[in-house]
Order: structure tokens, then sequence, then C-alpha cells
């Protein structure tokens, strides 16, 4: 089923990562790292660690018989050891007796985890930093196209498109920062044996797991964390806060995309965003995925906050209820950013429609210039109260918020018609956008 929605929902090279060959082969090298890791503190001897070594492919294992086997033992890695096991026991049988020596099944399946969800934060982390490439580039080239800023859905002040998206990659920014922190810091080894202790390598314990983390390219932690899963939770939860962020920006474009707006459009393409019954239709189907993935998250992401408090030493069921939420938001996290890559290369701005709607209120966008200017004058309550009169003025009569503040003698006591010509000009409506985009402009990363 999930191979029909591939293209919708996933990133093809993400999945690979957690197809079940890739999730067994991870498995297998943590067994052959155990065995040379052994062999080099002198625990076993060489030639066992080279014949396991040997033995620690995917040719070695049955995966259609391994499947029901799961279901009996409880988790994939006692089906796998036995096979492996049988595997190196018909190659080099005096070598069968150091399999998985030592080790227990929660230290090979974290692991295994650990080093799919490390490969697969390094692509989001590519794909991310493509993504913030073309934001760049979109919010360069719309620095000034004005649009209408919205407060509640409504017409508020002018902003400008380029300012629109610096606010995108205002967060985005931030992902880029937490991914790399887990990738120097939550991604380490899972290595305790039975309840953590390391009691079944004796006086080899430390200087095996040094050399299982070195040969794993992974950080070895100060304790065993079979169950301490908060580094999974921040991993989940930076996932969850990514897809949300693409959510944010999806939610915008959806938006810009409705009829009656028409400002911003997905890029077109064959096939894409028709309808099954409406010929002239134009569906928001990137926004619409990145948005389904920001549904989804919050409640993969609630299982592994759920998780949290572990029973013991090992945790009964908590442990297990981790693995696939946290697959599945490694898979719709790099799924979404896939849909924003595709969607804002390319995306079509429409500049005059911007400058179109902003006239769609008669004037009213520009109401909140009018009451600061006039309160230099009269009083911050006084302008409001006044200018509030005059809006109410323009919802009746439909005439433009400029002619009624030109023929108000209160405002022509006070105000020049230059005053109310500049009050009325978008472009000294913008504030800081033009600084703001560069502040955010400044915090992207080296190369962009």
């Amino acid at each position: 089923m999930e191979s029909l929605f591939e293209a919708l929902f996933y990133n093809k090279e993400v999945n690979k990562l957690f197809s079940a060959e890739a999730y067994l082969s991870a498995m297998l090298r943590f067994e052959a790292a155990l065995a040379q890791a052994q062999a080099e503190q002198g625990m076993i001897p060489k030639a066992a660690a080279e014949s396991i070594n040997r033995c620690c492919t995917l040719d070695h294992i049955d995966i259609p018989s391994l499947i029901p086997a799961i279901g009996l033992a409880g988790n994939p890695n006692i089906p796998l050891v036995k096979q492996l096991t049988a595997a190196v026991k018909q190659l080099d049988p005096e070598a069968a007796k150091y399999v998985h020596l030592g080790a227990t099944s929660q230290d090979v399946i974290d692991t295994a985890l650990m080093i799919q969800i490390k490969a697969a934060l390094i692509l989001i982390q590519e794909d991310l930093q493509q993504l913030l490439t073309q934001l760049h580039q979109l919010a360069e080239t719309h620095r000034h196209s004005i649009m209408a800023g919205r407060s509640f859905l409504q017409h508020a002040r002018p902003i400008t498109f380029g300012y629109k998206v610096a606010t995108w990659m205002d967060g985005l920014i931030r992902s880029t920062q937490r991914i790399e922190k887990l990738l120097q810091q939550n991604l380490v080894l899972q290595f305790g044996g039975a309840v953590g202790t390391l009691a079944g390598f004796g006086e080899k314990a430390l200087p095996v797991a040094h050399t299982l983390a070195q040969n794993l390219d992974m950080a070895l932690p100060p304790i065993s964390w079979h169950t301490q899963c908060d580094r999974l939770v921040e991993v989940a939860s930076t996932l969850g806060i990514l897809t949300g962020s693409l959510g944010k920006m999806a939610k915008d474009i959806s938006l810009l995309m409705q009829t009656e707006v028409a400002e911003v459009f997905e890029p077109s393409g064959a096939g894409k965003g028709g309808s099954s019954t409406m010929p002239h239709k134009r569906n928001p189907v990137g926004c619409v995925a990145i948005l389904a993935a920001a549904q989804r998250s919050p409640a993969l992401l609630a299982t592994l906050f759920q998780s949290l408090p572990q029973d013991h030493e090992r945790a009964t069921g908590l442990w297990h209820a981790e693995w696939l939420p946290l697959i599945e938001l490694c898979k719709i996290t790099a799924g979404a950013l896939q849909q924003a890559l595709n969607m804002t290369n390319g995306l079509e701005v429409d500049t005059q429609r911007m400058l179109q709607n902003l006239e769609l209120t008669n004037g009213l966008i520009y109401a909140e210039n009018v009451s600061l200017a006039l309160a230099e004058k009269i009083g911050k309550a006084a302008a409001h109260e006044h200018v509030e009169a005059l809006c109410k003025q323009v919802a009746q009569t439909q005439a433009h918020l400029k002619m009624l503040v030109n023929a108000d003698a209160i405002v022509g006591k006070h105000l020049s018609s230059s005053d109310i010509d500049a009050l009325f000009d978008p472009a000294n409506s913008l504030g800081e956008c033009d600084r703001l985009i560069d502040t955010v402009l400044s915090l992207l990363p080296q190369g962009h």
C-alpha cells in the first residue's frame, strides 16, 4: 500500500534506508562490528571474528522465514541471531559460539535504528539546505513585491512577498541547527548487555565498548540508555517541528492559491493538480501532501513522548512502541521536504494580482497609516476613533478611504494632500521589511 503513495507522501531514497533489507543489514553491521571489537581486545579469537564478519550479509539470511519468527520472539534480533549463528556454524563451528556474545537484542536493534536515522537525517539536512537556497532566491527576487499582509485571514497592512518568504526561512534555519545538533550529539551507540551494566564482557567491557563505537563511527554515551529514550524523542521532536514549519509554508501557499486571491501558484505541469471532474481546477497538491504530513506528525510524536516513562532496566512494550512511529516520522518528514523542494522550484508569483488585491478594501489597508499620522497631532485615542468612523463610512458607501480622508476637515487641518498621498503609497507602509529580510538571510549556513 505504501508504495502507491510514495511519490505523494514519501522520499524514495529515505524509504530505502528503512526497508527491511536495510534494517537487517544495519543489525548485521552491529554483529560484525561487535565481533571485530571483541577480537581487537582479545576477548575472542580473530579467526572467529573474521568468520562472523563473512556471514554478516543478507545472503546468509532467509527473510521470509524470519518474519513469522519475529512474531514468536517479540523482536527481530532473536531469530536473526539464530540464523546468523547457523550460518557461522556451517562456515566455522568454533566461531559460532562467539556470535552476539555478551550483547542483548536491544543493543542491536537500537544501534541499527540509530544507523538508519543518521543516514536519513543527513539526506534530510541536504534537502533542507537546498530548500533554503531556493527560498533565498525567492526572497531576493520578491524583496520589493508588495502584497497584503493578513491578520486572522483579513487584510491588515502591506508587506512584501520577500518578507513572507523570509518568515518561512527563519523557522527552517532553526531546523537545520537542530538537525546538526542531533547529528553531533544524539545518535549514540546502544551497548549494555542484559541490564545495561556490560556484565557479560568482564574486564574487557569498556575497551570493547570504546572499540565498538569507533568501528561503527558512533559516539559512546556515558551509560546505557535502554530505558532512557529522550534522545529518540528529541529526534522525533525535531522532525515534527520541521514538518510543522513546512506545513506553515504550505498553508500560506494554499491560501494564496485560492481563486479569490490568486497571488501565488505551485509550478504547473502535465497531470499536476487536476481534478477528476472539473477541467478548470488547479489544486495545491504539493501543499496538500505537506499539510497531511504536518497533520500526522503530532500523533506519531505523542507516541514517543508517551513511551518515556519506561519500567526498570528493560521496558515492557514502551520500547517496542518507539520503533515504527519514529521511522514513519523520518519518512513523512523527508516526503514533505521533497514536496517543498518541488513546490518552490518554479513557484509562480503574480505580483500584479498582489497589487490589485491591495485595493480590494478601498484603501482600508492604509487606515493604520492615517491613524498613526493623525495621532501625532490629536492623540492616539482621538485619532483611532476618528479614523475608525471614516472606515465605517467606506464599508457603508464603498467610497475609497483616501477620498474620505482628503475631504475630512479634521484630517485636512493637520495633514496636507502630499502627506495623505504618502500615507496611501504602499511603498511607505512596509516598515522594516527590507532590513528584516537581510537579518534572516544573514543567518543562513555558509554556502547559501
